[in-house]
């Protein structure tokens, strides 16, 4: 979850985003008065979307509701700390600077030393006892919680890359039956992508964001299932079931196999995009004609028995089409990778699996991240605590997806228990989200999303640079701020084309203008908070302005929780010094914020009223 949320503040006075004054900026962009109307679901939804909307100060700068929940010591530490994390020099030396203390202070004070200050900022507490109160505060100012057991291997770059190197799969993807209709460079550039390189090999340089699992071991994935499941009792013991997990699946497995099974979708996808002349994908759909005709032309005997059997493998939800999503028994427990992924030869007209030489080890593991995943779902579902399934590398991130919509496909028949996350910094983020619609559409489960900026950037465009494969990542800040709009846009649209209770979206960003975009897109299209279609989402320790202003009016909103012991959530402080520094040397707004309810309180005479 901590992914990405992460954004620049860009202050706008309200007149502004209600249309008086004639602008193309972001945040009034599908607002003209010209834009379709849309009826609300009923006249009690349409009465609590306006009193939400008419309490809320989409300025964010009202400084007093807005930090409301915060005693004197809170608001000054985090002051204190907002300003710490904007000099660069500490920033980039957190870790060196926290080891120094932790010898020079000693445990007890080293630990006490931090709960006052970073750890107590940016932390809820060590234990799920310790979390409850601060879940209970956040409750009773509109803003509910999403816990996260933040406790992270603290090891070195070499460590890292050795563990990498060392898990690699020798198993390949042969995709040499495909050279006929897909060209040689394609193949080659998509095999090179989803490779384990050495350089790359510390899968958390270049991102300060996002938390990074390596593999330990299939006793170590199997701790970390049960760490999320201990996570999943502490939301539904301390918010009441109204919560949320977050999971990685790559604490789960072994990552190189994820690496293998993403190179056999994308090297599917390439095939199938050849055969319907580059369509996108949800544009790339065959009819068996089509199909046989396509096969013909390229020479194939289209009345074999392995044409037929491959027709029939593809034909994934038997409507006698053929399109690019598909082996829905990826969750089957009796299924071998192996087996899944069986492509045609264009040159001898027989089926042959796409991954070779998958050892049984290998097998039995990529059954066991699978159960393991499962598990967490299916144990989450049965507290009432619903799952979002992180985003992560490109590389990645068309297994993760793949297992992710597959879970959706299986639990979210009644309501949306299992959220897929999706990259606005990515180019082909709006596609990809568009082909998943379509796919819960035709087949009539709730497609639940959670949209980030992204927190891979400067990794994805080195590795791009370095390998030799197109640039995954949008050119610039705009770009992905029109792309995360667009997404949003979309999902909107599929509201309207499904219902309210088919459909429902978190908007997990820390940036003013895109919540403000959300929330005047929920103005627009009449969608009361109450309806659970779109929420938002911050960081604990971060955006308070957004968070309480948010809630206090009404809306659904979220904090992201972290919590663990003092010792092991060091890993996640660093990045939280890191990321704040990066936003924090460009936009100032949060901290001035502080300092201005702080001036008001003291001359008020609230400071000396509003105690501890």
């Amino acid at each position: 979850m901590q992914s990405a949320l992460i954004g620049l503040n860009f202050p706008l006075q309200r007149r502004f985003l209600s249309g008086v004054l004639t602008s193309t900026s972001s945040a009034t962009r599908c607002y003209s008065s010209d834009v379709k109307k849309y009826e609300c679901t009923s006249s009690e939804h349409k009465k609590e979307l306006d009193e939400c909307y008419n309490r809320l100060d989409l300025s964010f700068e009202n400084t007093k509701e807005a930090f409301k929940s915060k005693s004197n010591t809170e608001l000054v530490r985090a002051l204190v700390v907002l300003r710490l994390c904007g000099v660069q020099t500490l920033v980039n030396q957190n870790q060196m600077i926290l080891a120094t203390m932790r010898r020079v202070l000693g445990k007890n004070l080293f630990k006490k030393t931090l709960k006052n200050t970073f750890y107590g900022h940016f932390v809820a507490g060590e234990t799920e006892e310790e979390v409850r109160p601060v879940v209970g505060k956040l409750r009773n100012y509109g803003v509910k919680s999403i816990l996260d057991y933040s406790v992270e291997a603290d090891i070195s770059g070499q460590e890292a890359t050795d563990k990498t190197v060392k898990g690699t799969s020798q198993a390949t993807v042969k995709p040499a039956a495909m050279t006929p209709v897909v060209d040689a460079k394609t193949l080659e550039t998509t095999r090179e992508r989803y490779t384990v390189h050495q350089e790359f090999g510390d899968r958390r340089q270049g991102v300060a964001s996002a938390r990074t699992y390596f593999y330990e071991g299939e006793e170590q994935c199997d701790k970390n299932r049960d760490i999320f499941k201990d996570s999943i009792n502490a939301v539904a013991s301390a918010t009441g079931n109204e919560g949320f997990v977050a999971v990685k699946v790559t604490a789960l497995g072994r990552p190189q196999l994820l690496l293998k099974l993403s190179e056999a979708i994308v090297q599917t996808q390439n095939f199938f995009k050849a055969l319907t002349g580059g369509m996108t994908l949800q544009e790339g759909r065959l009819t068996s004609q089509e199909f046989t005709k396509r096969l013909h032309e390229l020479g194939v005997k289209t009345d074999s028995e392995s044409v037929k059997k491959f027709f029939n493998d593809v034909d994934f939800d038997s409507d006698g089409i053929v399109d690019l999503h598909g082996w829905n028994h990826i969750l089957d427990d009796h299924v071998k990778l192996g087996q899944l992924f069986q492509v045609l030869n264009i040159k001898t007209g027989a089926l042959e699996p796409l991954i070779q030489n998958l050892s049984n080890e290998e097998e039995q593991e990529f059954r066991n991240m699978v159960r393991r995943t499962l598990d967490v779902a299916e144990y989450a579902i049965s507290k009432g605590v619903r799952i979002m399934v992180d985003a992560e590398q490109t590389y990645l991130q068309p297994a993760i997806s793949k297992i992710t919509i597959e879970m959706m496909k299986k639990y979210n028949k009644d309501r949306g228990n299992v959220f897929n996350t999706y990259q606005a910094y990515l180019k082909a983020t709006l596609q990809n989200m568009e082909a998943d619609m379509q796919v819960a559409r035709r087949e009539g489960w709730h497609f639940g999303a959670k949209l980030v900026r992204g927190a891979y950037m400067e990794q994805e465009r080195a590795r791009a640079q370095a390998i030799g494969y197109d640039d995954p990542v949008n050119v610039d800040f705009q770009a992905t701020t029109k792309m995360y709009e667009s997404c949003l846009t979309r999902i909107a649209d599929e509201v309207d084309r499904r219902g309210r209770t088919n459909v429902s979206v978190m908007v997990a960003s820390h940036n003013e203008d895109t919540v403000r975009f959300a929330v005047n897109l929920m103005k627009e299209r009449c969608i009361a908070p109450s309806e659970r279609v779109m929420c938002m989402a911050q960081l604990y320790g971060m955006c308070d302005q957004v968070s309480f202003s948010l809630g206090q009016a009404g809306f659904s909103v979220y904090k992201y929780l972290p919590y663990g012991p003092v010792e092991e959530v060091l890993p996640y402080l660093s990045r939280r010094a890191l990321e704040n520094g990066s936003v924090l040397k460009k936009a100032n707004k949060e901290r001035d914020l502080l300092w201005k309810e702080l001036k008001r309180r003291i001359s008020s005479g609230e400071f000396k009223a509003k105690h501890n």
